[in-house]
């Protein structure tokens, strides 16, 4: 599975970039610059609920993993397999491993919060996270685990081939980009992943729990949303309800 990334406000080196990568395409427009299938249609022809089953499987068949051994329950994802919206978090916390589900308690109250406030109700879209066990203590996943559970969480995005991906904190950001600097300094940028020969736009943001630690943030956060706002009607992105 490849993956490159770009920051769309970057300049790009046209003669560094062909001497490693001879397929890129330029043009003007900020999206859907390289020569790439377009991701309209689904990635999957099989059964996505089969395909999640298999990629469980998977990662519960992990060996010597101490998030793995120490946690309740996998929180694999949940939410509509076929929105074509992909949230990802950090990693669960204390509820979520209790209950398997995604961003539970006063977390899970303000992602809702966020996401209404933009016109879109948590259940219609698909949540996961970048680390699907809870670390000990709550603690920040490490770069080896953020690692090791790369591979199934892009696995994971091109069974669901959405449209937009929200990434929300550090650890999702460094799993899915490869960036591993401030989030504050990556957050609110509209950026390009792709996985599979398919293009992914992609919005880097801060997590709920970080909001709800430093709140003076939010404002940042809410700046986040209008621009995925806006790309959802750019897109002609239709978010049903389930």
């Amino acid at each position: 599975m490849t993956k490159k990334l770009i920051n769309q406000k970057d300049k790009l080196d046209e003669v560094l970039i062909n001497t490693i990568e001879p397929n890129f395409i330029f043009a003007d427009k900020p999206i859907n610059r390289f020569n790439i299938i377009n991701n309209n249609e689904d990635a999957h022809p099989g059964n996505k609920a089969d395909l999640l089953k298999d990629l469980q499987s998977k990662i519960n068949s992990i060996e010597n993993c101490s998030l793995k051994n120490n946690s309740k329950n996998i929180v694999l994802g949940d939410g509509n397999i076929n929105s074509p919206i992909m949230l990802i978090g950090e990693a669960p916390g204390t509820e979520e491993d209790k209950s398997g589900s995604t961003f539970e308690g006063e977390i899970g109250e303000l992602l809702n919060k966020m996401l209404l406030a933009i016109g879109i109700k948590k259940q219609n879209i698909y949540c996961s996270y970048a680390i699907n066990f809870r670390p000990p203590e709550d603690r920040k996943p490490t770069a080896l685990e953020i690692k090791r559970y790369s591979v199934f969480l892009k696995e994971h995005i091109s069974i669901i081939n959405p449209k937009i991906i929200i990434l929300m904190g550090s650890s999702a950001m460094e799993a899915v980009t490869g960036i591993n600097t401030k989030i504050s300094s990556e957050r609110g940028k509209w950026k390009e992943i792709i996985l599979k020969n398919k293009t992914y736009p992609v919005m880097i943001s801060f997590n709920p729990s970080y909001l709800i630690r430093f709140p003076e943030n939010k404002k940042y956060s809410w700046e986040d949303l209008k621009k995925i706002k806006k790309k959802i009607a750019e897109l002609k992105i239709v978010i049903q309800v389930k």
